[in-house]
């Protein structure tokens, strides 16, 4: 047993350091290695099977909505990207820079994409001339590159993977509604598929993307009770298409400006799974992302049939449309055991030469650890079920763990106590001046997260900051 102890203490305990933990599981599970490139991440099969699910269930809900995807370059050349003032203001200071092709200075600079508005702006400058070319509903899969002085497994990386959606229309409403319809799509999915439940809303003028009109983003409390913008949906108005001049020929005849949106999810929702369901023994990861979702462990497999059993049930399973593997391997079962705990694999099967004769197996729910005995032909049947269960309960532990940790406060000095003894988010009206968002966000540390859609109650009639008449409730919140 000592070796199989050994496995879990290398990782720090979540309440003694939750930092060092997320370092420790995203290594010991090996979901990444750090590489010679400061600041980029290799990601490992394990992490990068994750990031499959999420892009294979993403890419179908947009394509259920008309989403087609296509290929951006990734540089951009300077004066493209000095075209959307505001736009590249907010994105100066994390630009990396292309300046020689081989070894000739380049005669104009190449900024690597941090995000890819001003070259589908260029496109459709050329691709839309009349209302008969809209909408145009693009999204691409791709890699991005932001030179973040502070970087940290998969929350924030210089390159990451992510998507980008890009739309264009023909009115202001068009726009308006792709815009909250992408939205609503990204929260779907984070509580159907990934188990952890967000709050939606919008960003305020402070916090909105360079060159938006508005910015709306829905956020996730971690376990550790700070908040992960998880992902967000950006109406850019007619902005962009005035400084690069994208005009069609409306039905009368008569240009117009199009109207744009852009949205997007990343590798960080990996990151965001990690914090929201992992505990000391590592990953548990909701059974619709999971690479893995079942894992049979065969015990004393020197004895005669126990392989070949092991190997039949696992064939059923995976008949049955079960992602499901086997560990034939030579390490000790206590071994096994906790590898699979570590790597967040929802059910382990366990079975031994006695189950064998008794007909059954053992199933190990990774969430709980609770053990209940199946027989073998039920397995298939018990096992999808078991798999529905365990997502839906993950999924009610998260959103009870989040509601428990959301404080209303009215007062400057409650809101200044709440942030520093009880994380989690808080909800306080505010005036809706910048001066006080500023003023919260020295003095606390904690940002402004969003102005929630549809629960606009009144906790008090005044600013929390400044005592002022205030209409807008503001969740608040110490993020990464």
């Amino acid at each position: 047993m000592g070796k199989d102890k050994k496995l879990v203490e290398a990782i720090t305990s979540m309440e003694t350091d939750f930092a060092q933990w997320y370092t420790d599981v995203v290594k010991k599970a090996e979901l990444i290695d750090y590489s010679s490139v400061k600041g980029c991440m290799v990601i490992k099969p394990a992490g990068y099977a994750i990031w499959e699910n999420i892009q294979h269930e993403l890419d179908r809900r947009f394509k259920e909505t008309g989403v087609e995807n296509v290929y951006m370059p990734m540089f951009i050349p300077e004066s493209l990207l000095q075209k959307e003032k505001d736009h590249v203001e907010g994105f100066a200071p994390e630009v990396a820079w292309v300046t020689h092709g081989g070894m000739n200075p380049l005669q104009e600079r190449l900024c690597v994409r941090p995000t890819s508005e001003t070259l589908f702006c260029d496109f459709y400058a050329n691709d839309v001339q009349s209302y008969r070319d809209l909408p145009k509903c693009y999204n691409q899969w791709c890699s991005v590159v932001r030179w973040e002085k502070e970087t940290r497994p998969f929350l924030r990386s210089r390159e990451f993977l992510w998507q980008e959606g890009h739309t264009a229309h023909a009115t202001a409403e068009d726009a308006q509604e792709r815009t909250l319809q992408m939205l609503h799509l990204y929260a779907d999915f984070c509580e159907e598929v990934l188990a952890i439940p967000v709050i939606r809303g919008q960003k305020t003028d402070k916090e909105k993307f360079a060159g938006a009109e508005a910015t709306y983003t829905i956020e996730a409390l971690m376990h550790d009770g700070k908040a992960l913008q998880s992902g967000t949906s950006h109406n850019f108005g007619d902005g962009f298409a005035k400084a690069f001049n994208i005009q069609y020929t409306d039905k009368e005849n008569k240009l117009q400006y199009i109207h744009q949106t852009s949205w997007g999810m990343s590798t960080r929702l990996i990151g965001g799974i990690i914090m929201v369901h992992g505990d000391d023994s590592g990953l548990v990861l909701p059974p619709k992302i999971a690479p893995t979702q079942v894992m049979v462990i065969p015990i004393q497999q020197h004895k005669e049939g126990v392989l070949d059993k092991a190997a039949e049930i696992r064939d059923t399973l995976k008949q049955a449309g079960v992602r499901v593997k086997m560990d034939d391997s030579e390490k000790s079962p206590g071994w096994k055991f906790a590898e699979q705990e570590m790597r967040g694999i929802p059910i382990r099967l366990e079975l031994g030469p006695k189950d064998i004769e008794a007909n059954k197996c053992i199933l190990v729910r990774r969430d709980t650890r609770e053990k209940t005995e199946c027989a073998l032909n039920e397995a298939p049947a018990v096992i999808t079920e078991l798999l529905e269960t365990i997502q839906k309960d993950m999924f009610a532990r998260a959103k009870a763990h989040r509601d428990a940790h959301i404080s209303d406060v009215s007062t400057y000095e409650e809101l200044k106590d709440t942030v520093e003894h009880k994380p989690g988010f808080i909800r306080a009206m505010w005036c809706g001046d910048v001066a006080c968002e500023n003023k919260i966000k020295e003095d606390t540390t904690a940002t402004s997260r969003c102005i929630p859609f549809g629960e606009q109650e009144a906790i008090s009639d005044v600013c929390v900051c400044c005592g002022k008449p205030a209409h807008k409730l503001i969740y608040w919140g110490k993020a990464y």
